[in-house]
C-alpha cells in the first residue's frame, strides 16, 4: 500500500487573504479554522481525505526567502490557459520571474504573498463530485 497526499500545509503571513485567494483559483471552501489561525481549504463536498488533496495555511512572522523548493501546479478545467491565465491575474495572481527562458508551456505566477506556482497549458476534467 503507498501513501497518498491528503494536504499541503504552506506558511503565510495572511491566512484569510491566501484562504480567499486560493478558495477561488481552486474553487475550494474554508473547512476548518485552528486556535493557531490557521486555516484549512479544501473541495465542499470531499473535504479532508478526499480525491484532492487541502492547503492548511499556517501563520507565520518568518519571512520568504528565494524561490519556494516546493510549488503549487494548476491546470486549466472549463477554459483555455489563456483564458484561465487572466482569471488568475484578476483573482490577485501576478507574474514571477523565476529564470524561465520566456519558450515555456507554463506560465510562472506567485500568489499574494509571492508564493510561486504555475499555470500548466493542458486542459484537465474536475475531479467528480460524489
Amino acid at each position: 500500500m503507498a501513501c497518498r497526499i491528503t494536504e499541503l500545509v504552506l506558511d503565510v503571513h495572511d491566512p484569510e487573504l491566501l484562504a480567499r485567494f486560493w478558495c477561488e483559483v481552486l474553487g475550494y471552501v474554508e473547512l476548518e479554522r485552528a486556535d493557531d489561525g490557521a486555516i484549512e481549504i479544501g473541495p465542499a463536498d470531499a473535504g479532508f481525505g478526499g480525491p484532492q488533496p487541502t492547503i492548511v495555511l499556517s501563520p507565520t512572522d518568518e519571512p520568504k526567502t528565494g524561490k519556494l523548493r516546493l510549488h503549487i501546479d494548476v491546470n486549466p478545467t472549463d477554459r483555455d490557459q489563456d483564458a484561465e491565465l487572466e482569471r488568475l491575474l484578476a483573482a490577485g495572481a501576478r507574474r514571477a520571474d523565476v529564470g524561465q527562458t520566456g519558450n515555456e508551456s507554463w506560465h510562472v505566477l506567485a500568489d499574494p504573498e509571492g508564493n510561486e506556482f504555475c499555470l500548466l497549458r493542458r486542459r484537465v476534467e474536475p475531479v467528480p463530485t460524489p
